[in-house]
């Protein structure tokens, strides 16, 4: 059975060569976060700009706003769910004695 993909999901995660090396510096780590918290950032504007158009009546389609607003809940979703892992392993980290 052939799923297919969720568009933009995708590319939340993904870096330049779509593959993460282990050559990758903790910089590299830190700008692939901050790429995808903008795009998440982005995707609740639109969502938001969607809902004043709404509003204000200028919105033909009732469905462009509800797939808007599904797109940043998920995606949020998705980046909670990765800050927990995060600072899940962080806190294992901690509790390691040397």
């Amino acid at each position: 059975m052939y799923i297919n993909k969720i568009n933009n999901y995708n590319s939340l995660l993904s870096t330049k060569n779509d593959k993460i090396t282990n050559t990758k510096t903790a910089d590299s780590f830190g700008s692939l976060l901050n790429n995808a918290l903008d795009k998440v950032n982005e995707m609740q504007l639109e969502s938001q700009e969607y809902k004043k158009m709404l509003a204000i009546g200028e919105v033909d389609n009732l469905h462009d706003v509800t797939i808007a607003a599904d797109k940043a809940d998920t995606a949020l979703q998705v980046v909670m769910a990765i800050r927990g892992k995060v600072v899940e392993a962080y806190k294992e980290i901690m509790r390691i004695q040397i």
